[in-house]
C-alpha cells in the first residue's frame, strides 16, 4: 500500500529525515514511535502528501506522488487518504454530521448520498444521538470519533493518525485503540499511527522506531 525510498527532509540547516525507507502492506496497522524531534510527524506528513520530501520517492496505492501538482495532490488525498490528528480540527460552527460530510461534498458526491453515509458512520461509531451536536457540546472522545468518521467518509485506502490519543484520558484512549482495530478488521484499511502511547504501539502489527531522522527498528 505504501512504499517510501530515500526520504530526506531539511528545514534550513536542520536535517529532520536522513534517508528513510519503508514498506507497509494493505490492512497493516503500523505505529511509528520515538522521542520528540526525531522526525515522526514530518515523515507522516510526507507519506500523507501534506509536505514534500527534499529527496526520495513515495508510492501510495500504486501512485507515485512526487510528480503530482497541487490540484492533483488535493484530489488524491481526498480520494485515498484520511487524517486523524491529536487536535480534532473540527469546524466549531458545524454539527457532528456536517463536519463528517465536508470531505464527501468536496469529492463532489450528492448531498443525500453523503449525509446517509455520514449517518451510517456516526452510528457505527456510537454517535447516533450526537448528529446535531456541535463540537463544544461533545466530549474529547466523542470529538475524536467524529474526526475519525470524517476521515472515513470517502472510504480512503490509508488512515494517517498523528498522536490520536494525545488529548484523551486512559479509558477513552483504550476505547479508541479498540476502535482502530475494529475498523481495520471491518474495512481492511491501512493505519499509520505516530504515537507516544506504548500500549497502542504494542497492539499494532508492527512498530517502527525513529531515531535521529532514520528508522532504527521494526
Amino acid at each position: 500500500m505504501i512504499q517510501a525510498a530515500g526520504i530526506h527532509k531539511s528545514y534550513g540547516n536542520l536535517k529532520v529525515l536522513k534517508g528513510v525507507d519503508l514498506s507497509i502492506e494493505q490492512g497493516e496497522i503500523v505505529c511509528v514511535v520515538g522521542k520528540s524531534g526525531t522526525g515522526k510527524s514530518t515523515l507522516l506528513h510526507i507519506l500523507g502528501t501534506l509536505d514534500n520530501a527534499d529527496e526520495g520517492k513515495v508510492v501510495l496505492d500504486g501512485q507515485a506522488t512526487e510528480g503530482l501538482g497541487k490540484k492533483q495532490l488535493a484530489d488524491f488525498r481526498n480520494q485515498k487518504i484520511g487524517f486523524v490528528f491529536q487536535f480534532h480540527h473540527l469546524l466549531p460552527e458545524f454539527t457532528a454530521l456536517e463536519n463528517v460530510c465536508i470531505p464527501g461534498f468536496i469529492q463532489g458526491r450528492t448531498e443525500p448520498e453523503v449525509r446517509e453515509a455520514a449517518k451510517e458512520l456516526l452510528n457505527y461509531l456510537g454517535l447516533s444521538d450526537r448528529l446535531d451536536h456541535k463540537p463544544d457540546q461533545l466530549s474529547g472522545g466523542e470529538q475524536q470519533r467524529v474526526a475519525i468518521a470524517r476521515a472515513l467518509i470517502n472510504k480512503p485506502k490509508v488512515i494517517f493518525a498523528d498522536e490520536p490519543t494525545g488529548n484523551l484520558d486512559s479509558q477513552t484512549s483504550e476505547e479508541l485503540h479498540e476502535l482502530i482495530f475494529r475498523l481495520r478488521n471491518d474495512f481492511n484499511q491501512t493505519f499509520v499511527i505516530v504515537t507516544h502511547n506504548l500500549e497502542l504501539a504494542n497492539m499494532s502489527d508492527r512498530v517502527l522506531t525513529m531515531e535521529d531522522g532514520q528508522i532504527k527498528g521494526s
